[in-house]
This record gives structure tokens, C-alpha cells and sequence, in this order.
């Protein structure tokens, strides 16, 4: 039977319970959504598989699992003071868990630009790029950051990564100022200084560049929200 179709018990405005009768012994499901805006955590769910199952994950951390599931849907049908801030913490857990598991043990985890953040000198590279994109970086810095020289950093990161050093900062930067632009109360000049450039001139021509419509249009034009988050995956 079609999911929408069940009748449902509805507990509030967030969280309901459907049952289904049918032959066999019963099971428990646990359902959720989850909005996700930061560009990093975006990137990787490009790369996520379209399930991620429990073989990959220990049986100490199936029980963990399990026993939080469990945990969350006894939450749901209470009506305790912090339930909603409870399960929204419960959940992020169980999913970051279900990601760092995969990408630890399942060998599809193992290529492109997940091998490129467990590469213990490009990985740190990558995380030094995400945590200060105002900073000028540059392909010396970046390579002195990492104890690598630049012959030997460049290539690496290309390989890895699948662009050139300052190409993929370029990206990050877009990308941060996509999501950020989402949000109204973030000043085009401001954002433009957040991420290293010198002018709002200078950072909308870049971003007209790389995304192919300019800062402002993304507020004038709602559709364009999720057109670029498809630009920048495209380009990667």
C-alpha cells in the first residue's frame, strides 16, 4: 500500500505512527527526514550510496544503533519538556554514525574525494580550505600547511581531489556563499569579506563566473537556489 495512504496516528505536528496489518511477524520502522545546507555535508551526500546497510558496521555499534532507535521512538510518543531538541540531536548522531561507518569500512568509500579526506596530509588540506575560506590561500601555503612541498603537494591534491589546489578553493568558496546567500540577513559585502575577497565587485564576478548568474539573482530568483547547488555538483 502506498505510504501516503496508511491511516496514521498523529502525535504532533512533527511525528506521527502509521501500522500496516499483514501476515508475519511484526516490524518496527523508524522514518525521518533531514534538511541538510552545509556545502561540505552537501558535497558528500552526492557521493552517499542510496542505502547504507548495517554490515558495514560493527556489532557493538549495531547494538549502539539499535538501541538508540529505540530510544528515539520512545521519545516520539512521549510528551517529556526537550523531546523535539532530544530526537533532533538523537538524530544527527545516528546519521553521522551511519556515514563515518561506511566511509570506514565499505571499499566504495575508498576512491576520489573521500580518499582525499582520509589522506592524512590532502585531508588536512581539505579541512584547513573548509574551516578559513577567507584566508588567501595559496598553493605554498597550503603545501607548507601540510608539510609537503609544491611539487609533490600539487599533484596529489589533483589526483585525489580530482582539480588543481586553487580550483577547489575557488569551489568551497561558491559554495559557502550559496548556502549562505539562502539566508536574508547576509549582506552580499559582507559575504564578499567573509570569503577572502576584496570588494563585492570582485567576489560577485567571481561568483557570476563560477555559477553562471550573479549573487543577487539567487535571492530574486527562488528556483535558482537549487540550480546552483546542482551547478556545483555538476562542476565537480
Amino acid at each position: 500500500m502506498p505510504l501516503f495512504d496508511l491511516p496514521r496516528e498523529y502525535l504532533s505536528e512533527r511525528y506521527e505512527i502509521l501500522r500496516q496489518a499483514g501476515g508475519g511477524a511484526p516490524t518496527e520502522i523508524v522514518c525521518g527526514t533531514m534538511q541538510v545546507d552545509n556545502p561540505g555535508a552537501v558535497q558528500l551526500l552526492t557521493l552517499l550510496p542510496a542505502v547504507i546497510g548495517s554490515e558495514v558496521m560493527s556489532p557493538v555499534h549495531k547494538d549502539w544503533l539499535l538501541s538508540t532507535l529505540q530510544l528515539m521512538a520512545e521519545e516520539a510518543v512521549d510528551s517529556k519538556v526537550g523531546r523535539e531538541t532530544l530526537l533532533a540531536r538523537l538524530a544527527d548522531v545516528v546519521v553521522m554514525h551511519a556515514i563515518r561507518s561506511w566511509i570506514e569500512n565499505d571499499p566504495a568509500a575508498t576512491t576520489g574525494w573521500l580518499q582525499a579526506l582520509r589522506d592524512k596530509q590532502i585531508g588536512r588540506a581539505i579541512a584547513l580550505i573548509h574551516d578559513d575560506p577567507s584566508r588567501q590561500w595559496t598553493l605554498a601555503s597550503l603545501a607548507e600547511e601540510v608539510a609537503m612541498s609544491r611539487s609533490a603537494f600539487a599533484p596529489r591534491f589533483a589526483e585525489l581531489v580530482g582539480m588543481p589546489v586553487m580550483q577547489y578553493v575557488t569551489q568551497w568558496r561558491m559554495q559557502v556563499a550559496l548556502s549562505l546567500l539562502k539566508s536574508d540577513d547576509v549582506r552580499v559585502a559582507d559575504l564578499a569579506s567573509r570569503l577572502g575577497y576584496q570588494s563585492e565587485a570582485a567576489f560577485s564576478r567571481a561568483f557570476k563566473r563560477f555559477m553562471g548568474f550573479s549573487p543577487s539573482a539567487v535571492r530574486r530568483t527562488p528556483n535558482l537556489r537549487s540550480l546552483g547547488q546542482a551547478t556545483v555538483a555538476d562542476r565537480e
